[in-house]
């Protein structure tokens, strides 16, 4: 049924077939050796003036363009990595020389967190997700 007869403008679905986060940083350069040595990132393709990074199911990519001259600093969100195991990504990433806001703390909801920022101030939080948190179980199961 075409949208506007008698269906829902919302009942179409927009089909994402992949997504990134793309960051325009001040300093291209000691952003990528950030993300690339700093935090371990696999790089998941270079271009002329960029750097694409693996992130889990994700992609993040470094610009060194498009950047506007009057653009303000910073980052609203927060960039929300998953990693295996807090405390020896914590222990990784401090004998790097990363600086650590806040080790790892088992939040009220169930995750392990730690805090961290980019060159640029961007917070990333990197997360544990304990084999006992529900999104490690299937929601698919339905146990009668």
């Amino acid at each position: 049924m075409p949208v506007g007869v008698g269906a829902s403008p919302y009942a179409r679905r927009v089909d994402i077939l992949s997504s990134r986060v793309i960051l325009r940083p001040v300093d291209y350069g000691r952003t990528v050796e950030f993300y690339r040595d700093g935090l371990g990132l696999a790089v998941a393709r270079e271009y002329p003036g960029g750097t694409v990074f693996f992130a889990g199911q994700s992609l993040i990519e470094v610009a060194g363009h498009g950047r506007d001259a009057g653009a303000a600093v910073g980052f609203a969100g927060a960039l929300w990595l998953q990693v295996r195991s807090a405390d020896e990504t914590a222990a990784t990433l401090v004998a790097r020389g990363i600086a650590l806001e806040r080790g790892p703390v088992r939040e009220p909801w169930g995750l392990i967190e730690m805090w961290l920022r980019d060159p640029d101030g961007v917070p990333i939080v990197l997360v544990e997700v304990p084999s006992d948190h529900p999104l490690r179980r299937d929601s698919r199961v339905h146990e009668d």
